[in-house]
């Protein structure tokens, strides 16, 4: 019952936009701050999922994350009008950095999980 409630937990806080906040973030403060900000929070979580449940929040968190963020992208650009295919995050569209940014924060996610697994086993 503890890592069913844990992966809830887990879950829930993998729904932060973590993409949009930080391409958000880029584009209106020019700050990579906000990147930093997704790194950090999205590994701590993995590590949470990895510790104390399994991948299956993982998995589900990076999907939704994913989803809510692909949701803002898009109703930030079709309600403000904003130009983000400007060509402010030349040479990609902002959908393509979406895609690129989202794969790439897999890498120390799952750096972090192999971390997780050797203390679990100690």
């Amino acid at each position: 019952m503890r890592k069913f409630i844990t992966g809830i937990l887990i879950v829930g806080l993998y729904c932060f936009p973590f993409v949009y906040f930080s391409m958000h973030q880029d584009f209106t403060n020019g700050s990579m701050f906000g990147y930093l900000i997704m790194i950090v929070g999205t590994s701590l979580l993995a590590f949470l999922s990895r510790y104390f449940s399994n991948t299956i929040p993982f998995i589900i968190g990076n999907v939704a994350s994913f989803i809510i963020s692909f949701y803002f992208l898009s109703k930030m650009e079709a309600t403000l009008g904003v130009g983000w295919d400007d060509g402010y995050f030349k040479p990609l569209t902002p959908y393509q950095l979406l895609f690129l940014v989202s794969f790439l924060n897999l890498i120390p996610q799952l750096l972090v999980m192999s971390f997780a697994n050797r203390m679990k086993k100690r």
